[in-house]
């Protein structure tokens, strides 16, 4: 199959262009989710590992859903290990989201172990991503950076204290900002409070890095664009059925009462 390495290999460009891309979390561990809201044009969805009940199996039918799809799939493991990041990628994903990077040192461990070679990923050639065998070895070790993007994390006070050096780091593609870890974890409960702002947008200025972050649904994108970001998260299909249902319960409020003849 071709369609998901020519897939990541664009999501892969239009990123590093910081070009403005619009995605959405998955909550939700079933493939026919991915079908539909591949369908509904996003740039890229990110299946939610850390936070949804999603299993390894799972995992791997709704990257294949994407690829069929011809939508980037980005996964938010549970932790940067290699217990996840290889598997992932191996799958087919076109990138993985870490949380909570918080250091260099954190950042340059992720960085070997989305890389084939002592250290890092372990290489074999009969993955979904290598084409099951279809990619000789020489191919494959030369194709797969063209089609992956690590993205870290800053959702904690020593992260966004660190951030440039993060950013700086070889083989981060992308800083994401999380606005709600990042005020739980300054004793703030609001993601909207001016201090986590002035952070937020001091993160989403990198230079060294391609920024993002998650964004309600309905909330204006326009101060974050003009701060730096390209990759907006925004909403999940949670939002969305939620959104659609209580729009209608309105509706059907909204409608005169007839009294039953």
């Amino acid at each position: 199959m071709t369609i998901q390495p020519n897939t990541n290999r664009e999501f892969r460009r239009r990123l590093l262009a910081r070009e403005p891309l619009a995605g959405a979390f998955v909550k939700t561990p079933h493939p026919i989710i991915v079908e539909v809201m591949a369908g509904a044009g996003y740039d890229f969805l990110v299946l939610d590992a850390e936070h949804a009940p999603f299993d390894r199996g799972t995992l791997d039918a709704m990257i294949f859903a994407g690829r069929a799809s011809g939508c980037a799939m980005i996964i938010r493991v549970p932790v940067g290990t290699a217990e996840w990041i290889p598997y992932v990628l191996d799958c087919g994903a076109a990138g993985v989201m870490v949380p909570h990077v918080n250091s260099v040192a954190e950042a340059e461990t992720l960085s070997n172990l989305m890389r084939y070679g002592h250290g890092g990923r372990g290489f074999t050639g009969t993955t979904r991503a290598a084409g099951y065998a279809n990619r000789s070895m020489t191919h494959h070790l030369e194709e797969t950076p063209k089609e992956t993007v690590l993205i870290a994390q800053i959702e904690d006070p020593e992260g966004a204290a660190s951030y440039s050096d993060i950013a700086a780091v070889d083989g981060v593609d992308a800083l994401f900002v999380g606005r709600a870890d990042l005020a739980v974890g300054s004793g703030i409960d609001d993601f909207y409070a001016p201090e986590i702002l002035r952070q937020t947008n001091e993160v989403l200025r990198a230079k060294d890095a391609v920024t993002g972050l998650y964004c309600a649904s309905g909330e204006s994108l326009t101060e974050f664009f003009d701060a730096g970001a390209r990759l907006f998260v925004v909403g999940s299909e949670h939002g969305a059925i939620r959104a659609a249902g209580f729009d209608l319960k309105t509706k059907i409020g909204d409608l005169p009462m007839q009294k039953d003849k």
